[in-house]
């Protein structure tokens, strides 16, 4: 063998074992550098709370509605909305409330909270035995139960506020909301938002946001 071929030979010999020595080395390496890209769990406010909202399938005011239900909503609670009619029910203020269920069918057990809303078509669809029946199961259950504006007149009807610090609308020209409550053993309050146990009660659609975040006080948000 010449001189040359033995040179070329090492040369060889030199190149095959460097890329042995160094090729799965680099290529291990190269691995252990790309580390793993693990997505973090976004954090989501969640609450095993759920409300039902009684609304008038006529002129309920629309602020009493939207505004607790906004409050509640953004805490992860579950919020239906209950009638005296299916289909949807309509605000005074022109806006609209997809009914889930009739009032007939809420059950208290299945709610933390049965909330009646107010306005000028409270009374005229809510006032009966059915609303009635609801109040006083809600708080034979131990749930809670909160109503704003002339609503709580229907509580008072039903009995549940004998003896209990409450509020309702009222205006020095029209002060018989009061005298309801007085009459059927409520302590009227003049205060925005009274809470008496497990009862709550608002005065009108300046106090629904004082409302809202009440109830969700009481829910233990």
């Amino acid at each position: 063998m010449s001189k040359t071929s033995i040179v070329i030979l090492i040369i060889l010999l030199v190149a095959i074992g460097l890329y042995f020595y160094l090729g799965p080395k680099s290529k291990k390496n190269k691995n252990q550098s790309i580390a793993p890209v693990v997505e973090q769990p976004t954090s989501v406010s969640v609450s095993n709370k759920k409300v039902v909202m009684v609304v008038a399938s006529e002129n309920f005011r629309d602020e009493e509605y939207f505004e607790p239900k906004t409050i509640l909503e953004e805490q992860g609670v579950i919020v239906k909305t209950a009638s005296n009619k299916a289909g949807v029910a309509r605000g005074v203020g022109g806006r609209e409330a997809n009914v889930d269920l009739l009032i007939t069918d809420v059950n208290p057990a299945d709610f933390d909270a049965v909330i009646f809303v107010g306005g000028p078509g409270s009374l005229e669809n809510l006032d009966n035995d059915n609303s009635y029946q609801l109040a006083q199961s809600t708080l034979g259950q131990g749930k809670i139960l909160a109503a704003i504006c002339v609503s709580p007149v229907i509580l008072a009807k039903a009995g549940v506020l004998k003896d209990k610090e409450a509020t309702v609308w009222s205006s020095p020209e029209d002060r018989s909301s009061i005298q309801v409550l007085e009459d059927n053993g409520a302590k009227y309050v003049d205060q925005a938002v009274v809470v008496d146990g497990r009862i709550i009660t608002a005065n009108g659609p300046a106090a629904a946001q004082e409302f809202g975040k009440k109830i969700s006080e009481l829910l233990g948000l």
